[in-house]
């Protein structure tokens, strides 16, 4: 599936990444649920991740995404800094 075809849940999980981590180099937002918007599978890599350990990088996430994870029923997280 193409980047132009995200559905308007990646679209908006994928703004509110943006704000939150501005330093992000790259930011992927995926419906696993069938373009349902019950499950996502989420890829950043920014430099706010550099020295922290990988549960304080998913805090991170789950934090700036707290008012939608409430309507979700999973989520899939995978973190890193820039090489």
């Amino acid at each position: 599936r193409s980047f132009t075809s995200q559905t308007d849940g990646e679209s908006r999980l994928a703004r509110v990444l943006r704000e939150k981590f501005p330093r992000a180099s790259a930011i992927k937002v995926v419906d696993i649920s069938g373009g349902c918007g019950a499950m996502y599978e989420i890829h950043i890599e920014s430099e706010e991740f550099r020295e922290k350990r990988t549960v304080q990088q998913h805090q991170m996430v789950n934090q700036a995404l707290s008012e939608e994870i409430k309507h979700m029923h999973g989520l899939r997280i995978f973190t890193s800094a820039p090489k």
